[in-house]
């Protein structure tokens, strides 16, 4: 990338054209610094950032730079639920991404400040730093207040379903309803966008201690300006991401997420963002790490506390403290410094006393939220890779959410082509206990790749059916997920995976210790291997291909170019 001054002199209009926005002569000549954001009224985990925006706006001006505010406004997974909305959630990381690249690479800038919170901005924010590779800064945007009784966004699911099913009363789903988003901010959990919040500071990209708190601190106004400060100095050592982002700070970043039970979301986003600096992340090592990293945040949806519990109990800092044996401590991050030494440097700040008083006022302690590798909540991390006749390329499990009796089961399976159809079947009870529902061409080239937030839940907040019945798609779920739910099924069913081919009746081993998952048999009744692998062989010759839902505009271009759930589901 040509730094501003070597485009401003291949450009003799840019003189002219900043001088029409208000620009005073001396400010041509001085370091240029984007800000990029997601800021737009589209969602709470957006809303807020033009104040954070500013701040880092002034802070540049503080030590002699010119900033320029740009924006890439997302959208919001919660808005989209439970409609073809919600096929252009992933579809919209790739575009958040290239509309950025164009914003960098049109004009030419020194360096950016990257401020986003939720989803799929998160991620395309990192995505886009990867590809453009100028000095770059990302502020995370925070997590929300949580409501009366700790209430947090993704109870309203289940809260959904129990109206459905007549067991609380329209008043009670109002209430919870009007009250489980109190403030701006990324949802107060551990989904997709707490965990890329904090997989940007276990990348490196964040400074220490600034990721995922809550969005209503003061201390994060403050920290913005700090981070727009920071964005020179980057300038002075010309600091690259692609320093910093190296195989072994991603694998910190999946450390650290096998730490905190990190959202499934995010072996679609770490892979893509691997992938524009030509670095692999293949499925296996989430599950070598997840294997050897034990899991020790009790924070919601796979433990009890709100996600603005996280900073209070000492962030990403300290998580990594708790895994600190385990981690690359020589990578380098955004500071200059390593990761070791900004470790060392925070212990020496007054930085976890400010977390830790939080937490007495609300007299909690940190082991409440945050345990140790000695005394953890589980002995592995969350997430588990599945392969067999089912998933060659492999499925993804989150476990750490599912009860025992179904990490090893056999299943009938019960198909549907859609999820409505499926959500249906749950909710009058035409599923029973023992069935494997399958939702199938949900993925990237069938529909975009939607979750499947409400079948999940329904399946989850029913007694019957939470540890009897899993939900298997080559789709993906709501960082919010828990319960029996294995995604990203590959090949997925639009590119004729044997998902595709499955059949009511047939048998369905599940064995997530072993990491498996085969179609056994037919009709209920078992079948060896080579029966099995002749009876899908006869079945895919049978097997038509749909034609595409979508043919035109952005999910059109999405579902035509992208790759493998198990790949990123990034367009290539």
């Amino acid at each position: 990338m040509l730094r501003s001054q070597e485009v401003r002199n291949k450009a003799p209009e840019m003189d002219s054209l900043k001088m029409g926005m208000g620009w005073k002569v001396e400010e041509l000549s001085k370091p240029q610094i984007i800000i990029e954001s997601t800021f737009g009224h589209s969602h709470p985990g957006s809303a807020h950032l033009d104040v954070l925006v500013e701040e880092a706006y002034q802070g540049v001006i503080a030590k002699g730079g010119k900033p320029a505010k740009f924006f890439a406004t997302d959208i919001c997974d919660g808005q989209a639920q439970g409609h073809d909305g919600m096929d252009y959630s992933l579809a919209s990381r790739e575009f958040i991404a290239s509309m950025i690249e164009i914003q960098i690479g049109a004009t030419g800038y020194d360096a950016g400040v990257f401020i986003a919170s939720c989803d799929k901005g998160m991620p395309a924010h990192l995505q886009a730093i990867a590809r453009m590779d100028i000095p770059s800064v990302v502020l995370t945007g925070g997590s929300m207040k949580a409501g009366p009784n700790m209430l947090t966004l993704e109870q309203i699911g289940t809260y959904s379903a129990k109206y459905e099913r007549k067991e609380i009363t329209e008043a009670e789903f109002t209430h919870f309803k009007h009250n489980a988003c109190p403030s701006c901010g990324a949802c107060s959990f551990m989904g997709t966008a707490a965990t890329m919040q904090v997989m940007a500071e276990a990348l490196g990209l964040a400074l220490p201690g600034t990721a995922f708190m809550p969005a209503t601190a003061e201390e994060l106004k403050v920290l913005a300006k700090k981070v727009g400060e920071h964005a020179m100095k980057l300038v002075e050592l010309d600091l690259r991401p692609s320093q910093i982002l190296t195989r072994k700070a991603f694998e910190n970043a999946i450390m650290v997420h096998a730490a905190i039970a990190g959202s499934s979301n995010s072996l679609l986003h770490i892979p893509t963002i691997a992938h524009e600096l030509g670095i692999e992340i293949l499925p296996e090592l989430f599950d070598e790490i997840h294997r050897k990293v034990p899991y020790i945040l009790n924070i919601r949806p796979s433990g009890f506390y709100p996600g603005e519990y996280f900073w209070y109990a000492g962030g990403v800092p300290g998580v990594m403290e708790e895994i600190k044996d385990f981690l690359h401590l020589d990578v380098l991050t955004v500071t200059g410094k390593t990761l070791g030494e900004n470790l060392e440097e925070l212990k020496r700040s007054d930085y976890y006393d400010v977390c830790y008083k939080h937490l007495e006022e609300k007299g909690i302690k940190k082991e409440d939220i945050l345990k140790t590798v000695k005394d953890p909540i589980q002995e592995q991390g969350a997430i588990g890779i599945l392969k067999g006749n089912l998933a060659p390329e492999g499925a993804v499990v989150k476990h750490a959410a599912i009860a025992k009796e179904m990490l090893q089961a056999t299943l009938r399976a019960r198909p549907f082509d859609s999820e409505e159809e499926a959500l249906k079947a749950i909710l009058t009870k035409e599923i029973k206990p023992g069935d494997g529902v399958f939702i199938r061409y949900e993925g990237p080239k069938g529909t975009g790749m939607p979750e499947m937030f409400y079948t999940t839940e329904a399946i989850a907040s029913d007694p019957e059916l939470i540890s009897t019945t899993a939900l298997i798609t080559d789709g993906r779920f709501s960082g919010a997920t828990r319960g029996p739910a294995i995604g990203h099924v590959s090949p997925e069913a639009s590119e004729g995976g044997p998902i595709a081919l499955v059949e009511e009746g047939d048998l369905i081993k599940l064995d997530i210790p072993n990491r498996s998952l085969d179609i056994i048999g037919v009709k209920g009744q078992e079948k060896s291997v080579e029966e099995m692998e002749r009876i899908l062989v006869q079945r895919k010759t049978k097997w038509v291909k749909p034609k595409p839902k979508y043919t035109k505009g952005a999910l059109g271009i999405y579902t035509k170019l992208a790759v493998s759930p198990m790949k990123g589901g990034y367009m290539e």
